[in-house]
């Protein structure tokens, strides 16, 4: 198992469960984050004190800040997290996305690469570099079907196709120069500490603040849920047993209308914080007009990943979901600052 891993964009939703659960696992983890928008220390505060965990504020697209930090921690393993991830965002202003998650992730491969080739070569052979990466790349889906591992990528957003490029440098650095790398593709994260402006926690939030329940269209667009710390272990497991140059995917098979999310969230919020009216969330719901380039459906079939390395989700999306929905009622002082600036974003946010 890997003792020294660098993770970058560790204060961010998906990274901060990583880091959680790395550091009380006793890895010795050094956090990369630049602490933008999504970035939030506070997330990680559980475990900042730790002897184990080191944090260094630094963009990823600072090629000599990053060499210097694979120089000085000396990792034996990367989880490669760092990414402007917000759609909405993307469509609004795609520059930022092109520079963190295309610049960025070349510039951590070339700092990866530099390091890697100064090691001896016991620790090149078990060095490794994990990409990780969204379903988004692969486009959208009909009725049927699930995304493969085979999948053709058909990005349909500034974000997914800055995504789809970084999957392809690191499939190139590994062709090209032997550089270890892995990838893994995943759906629809949730859980404790997402940011409020994503669909759960944002209608969560509208519901018990009395605001509408904004659904995109006609709230028919189909995603695939998974537990963020259900994730975490994947992406641990990934980098410890997967295959050089191969791809992941990892999935919850919890398939879900909008609709159907921002049903359930009502329901659980009817029975754990009931409206003082007696009725029921559901009579906040607002449909409004659907985003640009809104894919119809994402699936993941993860068969490879359960199959090939024992991995499967430990949470329904119904328990995990109850799990996410409770976290928020009892941690107002985490998420009402960032909600507070979030809201200064002029937009529907979805």
């Amino acid at each position: 198992m890997k003792k020294r891993v660098i993770v970058t964009g560790g204060a961010g939703f998906i990274g901060s469960a990583v880091v959680r659960m790395l550091v009380r696992d006793g890895v010795e983890v050094l956090n990369i984050d630049k602490l933008t928008y999504a970035g939030n220390l506070s997330s990680v505060a559980c475990v900042a004190d730790a002897p184990n965990y080191h944090f260094l504020q630094a963009d990823i697209c600072d090629e000599a800040t990053m060499k210097q930090a694979f120089m000085d921690f000396r990792p034996d393993g990367v989880m490669h997290l760092a990414a402007e991830s917000h759609v909405d965002r993307s469509i609004d202003g795609p520059g930022l996305f092109l520079q963190t998650n295309v610049i960025g992730t070349y510039v951590l491969l070339e700092a990866a690469r530099a390091y890697w080739n100064t090691l001896p070569q016991a620790e090149r052979d078990t060095f490794r570099f994990l990409l990780i990466s969204t379903d988004e790349v692969y486009g959208s889906l009909g009725k049927d079907g699930y995304f493969t591992e085979t999948t053709n990528y058909d990005p349909r957003s500034p974000y997914s196709s800055s995504k789809a490029s970084a999957d392809h440098l690191a499939s190139a650095w590994y062709h090209t120069y032997g550089l270890p790398t892995l990838k893994t593709n995943c759906s629809n994260n949730y859980g404790p500490y997402h940011f409020p402006e994503k669909l759960i926690p944002l209608v969560t939030l509208n519901a018990l603040a009395g605001r509408p329940l904004p659904i995109y269209g006609k709230g028919d667009n189909i995603r695939d849920w998974l537990f963020v710390e259900d994730h975490a272990k994947a992406l641990w497991l990934v980098l410890n047993n997967g295959v050089c140059g191969e791809t992941y995917n990892v999935g919850g098979h919890n398939e879900r209308t909008n609709l159907q999310v921002v049903n359930a969230i009502c329901a659980i919020l009817d029975k754990l914080r009931p409206r003082a009216d007696g009725k029921s969330y559901t009579k906040q719901i607002t449909f409004v007009q659907d985003r640009p380039g809104h894919d119809a459906r994402y699936a993941i079939d993860p068969t490879k990943i359960m199959t090939e390395l024992g991995w499967k989700p430990d949470e329904t999306f119904e328990t995990g979901l109850e799990r996410t929905i409770q976290w928020y009622l009892d941690n107002e002082a985490w998420w009402a600052p960032l909600r507070q600036a979030a809201e200064q974003r002029v937009g529907t946010k979805v």
